[in-house]
């Protein structure tokens, strides 16, 4: 059987042992823990230990039963505590109800959160719906107070043209009819020798009209206050009707000093979609 030393760094032994012979020292464990570790290479480094190959295998054997009940030991160690975990956690039930009563009530908070989300969105799109027929309906009340302010103003220029007076703002209307005759005279000298209203004023009172007309149209016929208004809107056609015809009369009485007058109510006739009633007109001063 071989010796081992465990102690000294000179290597020899003590003076009481049977012999003076230099026993190798204990392989160290750090050695075989070394990342690089290569069993043949730290093999070829014991050559010159004075330990034969024997006493080296039976070394080694030993290092190797020493681990593996070191890992047998740590094993059972481990495998105890894993069995007895267990056991550890008895008496946790209350816990865990606990928990799962707490988890119970944070589903049933987020369901009342997301019903009350919900509701919140109805509501708001509702609200949004609601906006937006209120919008549309503004919008068509205005449209109807500037189809009646619009109606009421051509009404009012019409009886100025019809009756010469107003009666609102008598200087105001005059001073535009002066004007619109002015440039009437301007485009034509004879104007004034010819008489009647200027055929500026009618163009306006039709391309008045014709805005009132696609007012209506924008709206639609059916509505209630826009069938409402079909009586004005006839009255003031029938009544541009009558200016346009009175100018027509008076220029074709003329003869030729009147034609380019003729010619613009004419252009004013077609403008009105009148074209037939002009036609009337001028087929009844033939025929007389």
């Amino acid at each position: 059987m071989s010796k081992l030393y465990f102690g000294g760094d000179s290597g020899s032994v003590s003076s009481d042992d049977e012999d003076n012979l230099p026993y190798p020292e204990a392989l160290p464990r750090s050695d075989f823990l070394s990342p690089d570790f290569d069993a043949p290479t730290y093999l070829s480094t014991l050559s010159d230990r004075h330990q034969t190959l024997e006493d080296l295998r039976s070394d080694l054997r030993e290092r190797s039963q020493a681990l593996s009940k070191e890992l047998l030991d740590l094993v059972n160690t481990n495998y105890e505590q894993f069995l007895s975990l267990g056991s550890d956690l008895k008496g946790g039930e209350e816990r865990v109800e606990d928990v799962r009563v707490g988890l119970l009530g944070f589903k049933r908070g987020v369901e009342d959160v997301r019903g009350k989300v919900r509701e919140r969105k109805l509501e708001v799109e509702g609200l949004l719906a609601e906006k937006k027929i209120i919008s549309r309906e503004i919008a068509l009340g205005r449209k109807l107070l500037e189809v009646d302010a619009r109606l009421e103003e051509l009404e009012d220029r019409l009886m100025v043209s019809s009756l010469g007076r107003s009666t609102n703002g008598l200087d105001d209307e005059d001073s535009w009819s002066d004007s619109e005759a002015e440039e009437d005279e301007e485009e034509n000298p004879t104007a004034d020798d010819i008489g009647g209203t200027s055929t500026r004023k009618l163009e306006r009172l039709v391309v008045d009209y014709r805005q009132v007309e696609h007012l209506l149209n924008s709206i639609g016929k059916d509505h209630p206050f826009i069938a409402a208004q079909d009586p004005r809107m006839q009255r003031v056609r029938n009544t541009i009707l009558l200016d346009l015809s009175t100018a027509l009369k008076q220029t074709a009485a003329v003869g030729d000093r009147g034609k380019s007058r003729l010619v613009k109510i004419l252009s004013i006739y077609r403008h009105l979609d009148a074209d037939t009633e002009a036609v009337k007109v001028l087929k009844d001063l033939k025929s007389r």
